[in-house]
C-alpha cells in the first residue's frame, strides 16, 4: 500500500489505517481476542501499518488486543491511542496532567511498547486550559514516552492554542460524504498548520457501503441505536446519498464503500482515514480503495450530484455531540 505524511510532522502512515474500536465495543458483540489478534495482523500483512485504539475502547480491552497483535511487529507499525476521559470515576472528559501520566503508563503497559507514536487528546477537557494538556503531552516526548501529539474532535480555537505550545501532528474527526462540517473551518486551519487529518467513520458508520437500510435490524448492543441519524425516519431519508453513491459507485466498477473511502483519499494527500471493521472481506474490501483513483472531471461530477444531498440526524446521541469542541 501507498503511504502518507501526516502533515508536516514526517509523520508515515499507510494510506488507510485501521480503527481497532469495533473489535471491542459498539457495534454489538465483540470478537474474541484470538480473532481480534487475527484480523490485526492480516491488515498488516494487507499493508495497513497504522492502527488506531484508545483507553476508554472497552474500556481498556481494545489495547490489550492491540498490544498483543502487534507486538511481533512492533518496529514495522505505527500505534495510536488516546487520553481524556474519567473512565473509572464519571465517565466525563478529563485531561488534567496527572490523568494524562496515569492514562500513558496505563496504555504503554496494556500495547506492550515502551513509547506511543502517536497520542491523541480524545475530547476537549474544558476544565482544563489546552496549553497544560499540551504542555504535559511535549514533556511525555521528551521523557521518550511519546513521539507526535494529536487531537481529536477539536475546534479550531484550541487546535490554534495546542498548537503554540506543541506541534499538533494529527487531528481526528469525523469525515465522509455523510458529514462534511470539517471542510468549512477545520480542514483550512490543518493546511495552514500543516497538520494532517485522520477521519473516523469514513464509511457513516457503515451507511456509506450500501447494506443498511430501513429494513436492517441492528444488534441489541450496537451503539447506532442511539444514534438519531440511524432512526427510522432519517434512515429513510439519507437513503439519497446510499443510492447515489451506489450508482457513481457501479458505473466505476468499484464497491459503495471503496468510492467512499476513496473519495475521501482524493480530498488530500494528507488525510489518512482509519475505516473499521471486525470482517477480513471488508477489510479487504477497504484496503482496495487506496487503488482507486479519480480525474478531476470524476470529482467534479461526484460533487455536482452529492453535494446537494442534505444528511438528516444527528451523528451523535445529545449527550455525546455536547462534548464535541465546535
Amino acid at each position: 500500500m501507498q503511504k502518507r505524511k501526516l502533515g508536516i510532522s514526517g509523520l508515515e502512515v499507510s494510506a488507510i489505517g485501521l480503527g481497532c474500536m469495533g473489535i471491542s465495543q459498539s457495534y454489538g458483540a465483540p470478537l474474541e481476542t484470538a480473532a481480534g489478534v487475527k484480523l490485526i495482523r492480516d491488515a498488516f500483512e494487507r499493508g495497513i501499518t497504522f492502527f488506531d485504539t484508545a483507553e476508554v475502547y472497552g474500556p481498556y480491552k481494545n489495547e490489550e488486543v492491540v498490544g498483543e497483535a502487534l507486538e511481533p511487529i512492533r518496529d514495522q507499525v505505527v500505534i495510536a491511542t488516546k487520553f481524556g476521559f474519567d473512565i473509572d470515576g464519571s465517565g466525563v472528559p478529563d485531561s488534567r496532567p496527572e490523568r494524562i501520566r496515569q492514562a500513558v503508563e496505563g496504555s504503554l503497559k496494556r500495547l506492550r511498547i515502551d513509547h506511543i507514536d502517536l497520542l491523541y487528546q480524545h475530547r476537549i477537557d474544558r476544565n482544563t486550559p489546552i496549553e497544560d494538556v499540551a504542555g504535559t503531552v511535549k514533556d511525555l516526548i521528551a521523557e521518550g514516552k511519546v513521539k507526535y501529539f494529536g487531537m481529536s474532535e477539536a475546534g479550531v480555537a484550541n487546535i490554534r492554542r495546542a498548537n503554540a505550545v506543541l506541534p499538533v501532528a494529527a487531528l481526528q474527526s469525523e469525515y465522509s460524504l455523510m458529514w462534511r462540517e470539517p471542510e468549512d473551518q477545520i480542514m483550512p486551519v490543518l493546511k495552514e498548520l500543516g497538520i494532517g487529518f485522520v477521519p473516523f467513520s469514513p464509511l457513516g458508520k457503515g451507511f456509506l457501503t450500501g447494506t443498511i437500510d430501513t429494513n436492517t435490524k441492528l444488534a441489541e448492543k450496537d451503539f447506532r441505536n442511539s444514534v438519531p441519524r440511524f432512526d427510522a425516519e432519517n434512515r429513510a431519508a439519507n437513503q439519497a446519498m446510499v443510492d447515489t453513491v451506489k450508482r457513481i459507485a457501479t458505473h466505476k466498477l468499484i464497491t459503495p464503500a471503496q468510492l467512499a473511502l476513496a473519495w475521501v483519499l482524493a480530498q488530500g494527500s494528507w488525510i489518512v482515514p482509519i475505516p473499521g471493521t471486525t470482517k477480513l472481506h471488508r477489510l479487504e474490501e477497504n484496503i482496495g480503495a487506496a487503488e482507486v483513483e479519480f480525474t478531476d472531471d470524476e470529482l467534479a461530477a461526484i460533487e455536482q450530484v452529492v453535494g446537494g444531498i442534505e444528511i438528516k440526524g444527528d451523528r451523535y446521541s445529545a449527550a455525546n455531540q455536547a462534548r464535541i469542541d465546535r
